[in-house]
């Protein structure tokens, strides 16, 4: 995307910032705009991940027609699938008439289904279905009826943790991150974050016909440092609040800490490490390798325990077995050769895994030692270390 279209952008959806990572996740999302793929959109609470739906849905062959959001996280458990799917008179207690559910009314459109980790298990399997055929059955009914809606999704859920929980399935989770678009936290984008500050308190100004607030230097460097746990939506609350509030118009860093709260653990349960150059996992393909790798060092601490303990015992094991008459074992060793073999090719297996992973990672951070360590979440040391192990200099 060029510079032009860039700008153009991000006036038409009131946009603020420069960081690289924000313009990877735009790009992607106006090239995927023309298809009709799912796409799921990953980032954390606060971020705008309301905006990405509406440029693409924009920017698609279906603009013309109907555009539906959907929190699936403030719909009860008990009417979800009647809101989704529709429902036939008498379904249910309260069900007085039929009704045509979002995947009726946005037929040929568009539907956006916020926080979609938080659906019932049961209305995952009733979306795979849609995503999959087109078809869908209202509640209450036996009629198979076909819709043509194109699907984004959007959450701020650790999906790998959810599935290995149980809580979200596998299978769907492929059909919608087709396409994901991961969009950077506010901590992450440095001066984006003075600028959006900028921003609000000049909307403050306009609105209320006051002077706009003001930081010096150091409360710029104040407001970068901090961790902002509730990203852009916690900055414009605070920005209003010092707008209104604040006897002073130019802010200093103690001003500052009268407003924005001390730094706690965080709460966030996103597991995205975009890093500094924002990066998103491609596909699937790339999760399932990091998550390998964070396996791998698990596993192999625990084989290290215990082939220790099999050790001990292995040397009682040969002392037994060579006090035995030579017709009865050919080799002391006989016995636990075969367990030593496999437990072999099952490491080696699992070396090639961290062998692709580890190339994977310093391919996309360019060579990098220090971001491909960083996301790997091992030290440089232990890099350098397996790099020169698998002849990957």
């Amino acid at each position: 995307m060029n510079e032009s279209t860039l700008q153009r952008l991000k006036q038409r959806y009131d946009i603020i910032g420069n960081f690289e990572g924000l313009n990877r996740s735009l790009d992607i999302a106006l090239q995927v705009a023309m298809t009709d793929l799912s796409v799921l959109i990953i980032g954390e609470n606060g971020v705008g991940k309301e905006i990405f739906p509406h440029l693409i849905h924009d920017h698609s062959a279906r603009k013309g027609k109907k555009y539906f959001a959907v929190n699936c996280g403030s719909i009860p458990e008990g009417t979800i699938d009647s809101e989704l799917f529709g429902h036939e008179k008498g379904a249910f207690t309260g069900a007085i008439d039929s009704r045509e559910g979002y995947f009726s009314v946005a037929n040929g459109g568009t539907l956006f289904l916020d926080e979609v980790g938080e659906l019932p298990l049961s209305t995952q399997a009733r979306l795979l279905r849609v995503l999959e055929t087109g078809e869908y059955i209202r509640v209450g009914s036996s009629e198979v009826k076909k819709t043509d809606v194109r699907i984004i999704a959007a959450t701020n859920l650790n999906i790998p943790k959810a599935i290995s929980e149980g809580r979200f399935r596998q299978d769907l989770y492929y059909r919608l991150n087709t396409i994901p678009i991961a969009i950077p936290s506010l901590r992450e984008r440095g001066e984006d974050i003075v600028l959006l500050f900028r921003r609000f308190a000049l909307e403050m100004s306009e609105k209320y016909h006051m002077l706009p607030v003001r930081l010096t230097e150091a409360a710029k460097q104040r407001l970068m440092n901090y961790s902002w746990p509730g990203n852009v939506r916690q900055l414009k609350n605070i920005t209003e609040n010092m707008s209104i509030t604040s006897a002073e118009r130019e802010i200093t860093p103690e001003i500052l800490d009268e407003y924005i709260p001390k730094e706690t653990a965080s709460t966030q349960i996103v597991a995205i490490n975009h890093q500094n150059s924002a990066h998103s996992y491609e596909n699937e393909r790339d999760i399932l390798y990091k998550i390998l790798f964070d396996l791998r060092r698990d596993v192999t601490d625990l084989k290290r325990l215990v082939n220790e303990k099999r050790q001990n015992e292995n040397s009682a094991a040969v002392t037994a077995v060579s006090a035995l008459p030579p017709a009865v074992v050919e080799s002391p060793n006989e016995f636990i050769r075969d367990e030593y073999v496999e437990d072999m090719s099952e490491s080696l297996s699992i070396n090639d895994l961290e062998k692709e992973a580890i190339s994977k990672s310093l391919e996309r951070h360019h060579g990098v030692r220090k971001d491909a360590a960083a996301e790997l979440g091992i030290s440089e040391r232990t890099l350098y270390r397996k790099i020169k192990e698998y002849g990957l200099d």
